[in-house]
């Protein structure tokens, strides 16, 4: 595997994962239904899988940079089994709507498992991490790779904004059902 076709399937991981959190914000303002302190937790490692593969993209593929993304899937595959435990009583109905008949916890668990088998797949092909013209430098960033950073960071920040209004300073309710900061 060349440098430059690493670099795009870690484009494409980085996109993937902004897909899967514009779809989690879709289920928060659009069906107005509130992340749960678990599910923060579950974006904020999506956002550490994607910061992983930002880190190859910016800065050349190594494997400390797959490190970050797979450190980021195992702690989200923990938090996700952890909830999934917690409805896993069939007279549960679980937290949140179900999406295509599963909940956007399992979800979350389905893709940061598709995330760390992957990973391993990438870690197969030694060729991505030899240093050679085609790996990018920090200079050469193409056009398509600024617009996923300025997506990702988007959606940190705005993570991080739907965050506080939810929470506040405080701890964030259990079952929450209104924006604590406008109310």
């Amino acid at each position: 595997m060349t440098p430059s076709l690493a670099t795009r399937i870690n484009s494409y991981a980085v996109l993937g994962i902004c897909g899967v959190l514009l779809g989690a914000y879709y289920i928060q303002f659009v069906e107005g239904e509130f992340p749960c302190p678990l599910c923060l937790l579950q974006r904020l490692a999506m956002l550490g899988v994607a910061f992983g593969a930002m880190l190859n993209l910016r800065y050349g593929i190594h494997t400390r940079h797959y490190g970050v993304s797979l450190l980021s899937a195992v702690f989200g595959a923990s938090i996700s089994i952890r909830q999934i435990l917690l409805h896993i009583d069939p007279s549960d109905s679980g937290y949140g709507s179900p999406v295509l008949g599963m909940h956007l916890y399992t979800w979350a668990f389905i893709v940061f498992a598709v995330v760390i088998l992957l990973i391993g797949i990438m870690m197969f092909f030694e060729t991505q991490f030899e240093d050679s013209s085609e790996n990018r430098s920090a200079k050469s960033i193409g056009w398509f790779v600024k617009a996923v950073f300025f997506l990702v960071v988007l959606i940190a920040a705005s993570n991080v904004i739907t965050t506080f209004l939810e929470c506040g300073f405080g701890q964030c309710p259990d079952n929450p059902t209104s924006y604590k900061e406008l109310s």
